[in-house]
């Protein structure tokens, strides 16, 4: 007889030893038989008659650059394909130069998925482009060009305060002012209060799309063999079902009795981690645009991203506005945790900025913010109408709301 098992499904009887063989063979034997087909495959080489003999070319990676003096540009290069590659000459400016590759095994040759910096010698001037060539040791060359260079800070405490600073100033405060619309949102109606629910999805629906939309634009700088796109598209996913793991846990308690997990506030946490998570991306936008040395692109990102944050408050406060009020306490919390990961990015950023790392949280923040927009939507279908007029407009009203405040960030 088979009974209800937790998970939805039906518990039956086990087989001990299925196909008469102990489980744990029984459960390794596809494995094992799959490593001998491939390896046989490999051994016979049945593609060998069609191999034309071509060689393939080598893929080298430009993943970023950093400028620690004006006397000096260190390039980040990375070889993606499936074979050595030797990096003979360098040309900057269109001249030949001397260089030094550093984290390549003391050599300028690069095994397949191996990173190194090639460090160049040369005085350039602030605010001039600069072209640098790598010129391989089978002729081909890799062009990159540094847009108006500037100094890159290195790791100082100044560094370390100052971007603690920005954090505060773009994450943390924004958010707080944004949250002081809570005794207002509590005097609403259920049906206006719906309305801002939709507002605040419109708000994480608009942080979703921009982030995505940076993360492909990222994962074209990822070096090949990280196969940026399908890093984007599963990590959006995976945050998606982790944060969806944790919405269906709160759920389970929920039906279980738990008054907490039954409360507003477990939706507010999860708005805040969304947004703090796309703000964690805000950050290492800053951070990273001084660390490359463009600090005046990294002012303008710290005036637009406080305007673009304001709106982020009334989400994150928006599902505790009915019930029990919070403890204080709760709503430092969701403050600290929807702006404070600024700072965590900024520091990431300024140190230690990769596209592969900058794609990687956006694409999480995407995924968890995609997530909590779906919580929103069954927080306004439990007592009202999710596809209302007044909802829907709400909703549209959100998207424009963050898209007017996005200007100021790329104007």
């Amino acid at each position: 007889m088979s009974r209800a098992n937790t998970d939805g499904g039906t518990a039956v009887t086990r087989t001990e030893r299925p196909l008469g063989l102990p489980r744990w063979v029984a459960a390794l034997l596809p494995l094992v038989l799959l490593g001998l087909i491939a390896g046989g495959f490999f051994a016979a080489a049945p593609f060998a008659s069609l191999d034309t003999g071509g060689e393939p070319l080598p893929d080298v990676t430009v993943t970023h650059t950093t400028l620690p003096n004006d006397e000096t540009v260190v390039v980040h290069v990375t070889n993606n394909g499936p074979d050595e590659v030797t990096i003979s000459q360098v040309l900057v400016a269109e001249a030949y130069w001397n260089f030094d590759v550093q984290g390549s095994g003391g050599d300028a040759t690069l095994a397949p998925r191996e990173s190194a910096e090639v460090v160049i010698p040369y005085h350039w001037n602030p605010g001039w482009d600069l072209e640098v060539a790598l010129l391989l040791s089978d002729g081909s060359t890799v062009h990159h060009t540094i847009v108006a260079p500037n100094e890159s800070p290195g790791l100082t405490m100044d560094l370390l305060v100052t971007m603690a600073v920005i954090g505060l100033f773009v994450g943390v405060i924004p958010v707080a002012l944004g949250m002081l619309w809570f005794p207002f949102l509590r005097s609403m109606s259920d049906r206006w209060l719906h309305a801002i629910l939709a507002f605040s999805a419109g708000v994480l629906a608009f942080l979703a799309i921009d982030a995505g939309f940076e993360a492909f634009e990222l994962a074209e700088q990822v070096p090949g063999a990280f196969e940026g796109p399908i890093l984007v598209a599963l990590g959006v996913l995976g945050a998606f079902l982790v944060v969806q793991a944790v919405s269906a846990w709160r759920t389970g308690r929920a039906a279980a009795g738990d008054s907490r997990a039954q409360s507003g506030l477990w939706v507010a946490y999860l708005v805040a981690l969304g947004i703090g998570l796309h703000n964690l991306a805000e950050g290492l936008a800053i951070g990273s645009s001084f660390a490359l040395g463009r600090v005046s692109l990294g002012a303008f990102l710290v005036i637009g991203f406080m305007l673009h944050n304001v709106t982020e408050g009334p989400a994150v406060v928006a599902p505790v506005t009915r019930g029990e009020r919070p403890h204080l306490g709760h709503f430092v919390a969701l403050g600290i945790i929807a702006g404070a990961p600024v700072i965590l990015g900024g520091w990431l950023g300024s140190l230690a900025f990769s596209p592969t790392l900058g794609a990687f949280f956006l694409v999480v923040g995407v995924g968890a913010i995609l997530q909590v927009v779906w919580e929103l939507r069954g927080m306004i279908s439990r007592n009202g109408r999710v596809g209302s007029a007044l909802n829907l407009a709400a909703l549209l009203l959100g998207l424009v709301v963050m898209y007017v405040t996005d200007l100021f960030v790329t104007l």
